[in-house]
């Protein structure tokens, strides 16, 4: 008897404990929200002990692994402050945190931290790298994309043009005009990290004589930065709706910079790349153009080009010297290598449109030399971008690092795709001083 009644209250103590456990759970959840509620608007400071919590209780938070010795770190703190203000504010909030991976290396190894400072963020508690704009303003306009609905429904003129503004100029906007929504859904979840997706359900024939699309479905792929757009009228089948999308996501012709080399890691595409003595002279710009029409009939290759004048070491990449005759065609593969078309080292300047014909056309039936990037010219590239200054800081810390720890490290290679942002040293001795911490990243500020 006594044994049945010991069971009893055991069946009876577990039933009561599975029925309150959620309780319990929610209230203890609760909690940890109300302590990080009293700090909304704030960057918040989080360590080992509730970094998990953090990150479980906000569907999106932007956090900052950081080390107190850092100068950019120290640079960025302002602009995170700014922000952190205007997230807050948000109809669906956007929380700012940051965590001492020097101090906590657990949470820092976790997520793969390899520079200061590093960004990422967690959606849901999934984490993704940031490498969007460091500015306050620029900063908020980038994030709020990842709390936007992945395709937006727009039933209105005024819908239309409220999507657009707020959408800004960061990213590319696809509409598709009298499309269902399902037809591009997978896609924009996809590309959610990339561009902009909605389906205008309502509009007029203002709307339709302002995007220049004649008949539906159509879907508009606009480039507010480069004032480009393109319109696919299909066929809407699945490999075919994405191909144009991955052939939008960049515009028809784009100019070599920091930001569009880390544009291009994602682009599997082939890139045909115009050397040019100066980019911003008319002749450079009358080319430029003629490689837009190129690339339109071309969507299989990216386009771009770049001034000897403005990136020489990024040019000298590619055996170009001051002797050398620009303009100058090239298909680089975006990583090491890349292939000259036999015939036509040079463009000339008459009929420069059948040249980048005869140019394409060449590569394509295989009349080509293959090469390799000029290891030679990786200082001059580096120089272009950072300064002689920082270069030699770099290279000063790279060596005591592997005096020290006997790693093999391997250079920046000109526009890998593989690569991510390069970590860099600061310039004071203080953190010159630091060779066992892995160096700074340096900030790409649009």
């Amino acid at each position: 008897m006594m044994k049945n009644n010991t069971m009893s209250f055991f069946f009876i103590f577990l039933l009561l404990v599975l029925v309150s456990w959620p309780f319990i759970t929610a209230a203890e959840t609760e909690q940890q929200k109300q302590q990080f509620a009293v700090e909304s608007g704030k960057v918040l400071e989080l360590d080992e002990s509730n970094f998990d919590a953090a990150i479980s209780n906000f569907d999106y938070i932007l956090v900052e692994f950081y080390a107190p010795w850092c100068g950019h770190c120290k640079r960025l703190a302002p602009q995170l402050d700014k922000a952190a203000l205007i997230l807050a504010d948000l109809k669906q909030p956007i929380s700012i945190a940051k965590i001492d991976a020097d101090k906590y290396k657990r949470v820092g190894s976790k997520y793969g931290i390899a520079g200061y400072p590093t960004l990422k963020i967690f959606m849901h508690g999934v984490p993704t790298e940031y490498y969007g704009p460091r500015k306050a303003d620029l900063l908020v306009r980038f994030l709020k994309k990842f709390v936007a609905p992945d395709v937006a429904i727009l039933n209105s003129d005024s819908a239309i043009s409220e999507f657009v503004e707020a959408a800004g100029t960061s990213f590319p906007i696809f509409i598709g005009f009298g499309l269902n929504e399902s037809a591009i859904s997978h896609f924009a979840v996809k590309y959610k990290k990339r561009a902009w997706f909605s389906v205008a359900k309502d509009f007029s024939d203002k709307t339709m004589e302002f995007y220049d699309f004649d008949k539906v479905p159509a879907l508009v792929a606009r480039h507010p930065n480069y004032d480009e757009q393109s319109i696919f009228y299909g066929p809407f089948e699945e490999k075919i709706v994405e191909d144009y999308i991955k052939q939008s996501l960049l515009p028809l012709t784009l100019p070599i910079t920091e930001e569009t080399l880390r544009l291009l890691k994602d682009d599997e595409r082939k890139v045909i790349l115009t050397i040019l003595e100066d980019e911003s002279d008319d002749r450079s710009k009358k080319l430029v153009k003629l490689l837009k029409a190129a690339a339109s009939a071309n969507r299989d290759f990216v386009f771009v080009f770049v001034g000897f004048k403005q990136w020489q070491g990024f040019a000298e990449s590619f055996d170009v010297s001051k002797k050398t005759e620009l303009p100058k065609m090239v298909v680089w593969d975006g990583d090491e290598e890349y292939f000259s078309v036999v015939g036509s080292d040079s463009i000339e300047d008459e009929d420069q449109g059948s040249q980048i014909t005869h140019f394409i056309q060449g590569y394509k039936d295989g009349n080509i030399i293959q090469k390799r990037i000029s290891s030679g010219s990786f200082m001059g590239f580096i120089n272009s971008m950072i300064g002689m200054g920082t270069v030699t800081i770099i290279v000063f810390v790279v060596a005591v690092v592997m005096i020290i720890q006997s790693l093999k490290e391997e250079p920046l290679t000109v526009g890998t795709r593989d690569e991510g942002d390069h970590p860099s040293s600061s310039t004071s001795q203080a953190e010159a001083r630091q060779p066992l911490r892995t160096g700074e990243k340096q900030d790409k500020e649009d």
